[in-house]
């Protein structure tokens, strides 16, 4: 009972898959795998800020690793005659190197375009946290983003929350502001999450954004 769980992992084998899909044959190969993983997640996190990254998934066979990024700015990540991802296939193969006891794979790195990027939570988060730090008001900027995103017809219903030192205040305090429907025990209900954080000169902001997209009846359909 009230315990908050996350809405990605709470619809994990219904109408979700695994962002991160291999199988590893022994502890020492899992535990291996999963710390090339997070250390991949970690740098692309920081290297691709800004981009509107809204997913990063990691496939293996026992030759490579695939790294598929969904993105809504494609152009951004491949660059000129795709200069971008070249770069970042090499400084990929380099993080890779830095972890322990990691064998040596090709890296292949797959970009993919989504449509509609405002109905995605890790874009929103972003376009907050980037409101927050060009020094909008935080009220503005929920109100504006919510508009946005409610705009969009694939959208049901959205929440975002911030929390930290709002307006340079002394002491830190959460707001939130919500429009139509978000139902977060309803299994089948395609809610899509995320976090961000605006870097302020006086603090971190912390953002949080729950888009609802309708209902998926379909495990075909969830998994397209």
């Amino acid at each position: 009972m009230t315990h908050t769980v996350h809405p990605y992992a709470h619809r994990l084998g219904i109408i979700r898959d695994w962002k991160s899909r291999w199988f590893a044959k022994t502890p020492a190969e899992y535990r291996t795998n999963v710390m090339v993983d997070s250390a991949i997640r970690r740098f692309l996190k920081k290297r691709l800020r800004g981009n509107y990254v809204t997913s990063t998934e990691i496939e293996r066979n026992q030759k490579a690793i695939r790294i598929l990024i969904k993105t809504s700015r494609p152009g951004l990540v491949i660059g000129r005659g795709g200069e971008g991802s070249t770069k970042l296939t090499k400084e990929i193969e380099k993080v890779v190197r830095t972890v322990k006891g990691a064998p040596k794979m090709a890296i292949r790195l797959d970009i993919e375009e989504v449509r509609s990027p405002e109905s995605q939570a890790p874009v929103v988060a972003y376009m907050v946290a980037e409101g927050l730090e060009k020094r909008q008001t935080f009220r503005r900027v929920l109100k504006q983003t919510v508009e946005k995103v409610m705009a969009n017809r694939d959208v049901l219903g959205v929440r975002i929350g911030i929390a930290g030192r709002l307006g340079g205040a002394e002491m830190s305090r959460t707001e939130e502001i919500k429009r139509g429907r978000v139902p977060l025990q309803t299994l089948r209900a395609d809610i899509d999450f995320a976090r961000e954080q605006a870097y302020l000169p006086y603090g971190v902001i912390g953002v949080k954004v729950w888009i609802y997209r309708g209902d998926i009846f379909d495990k075909k359909e969830a998994n397209k």
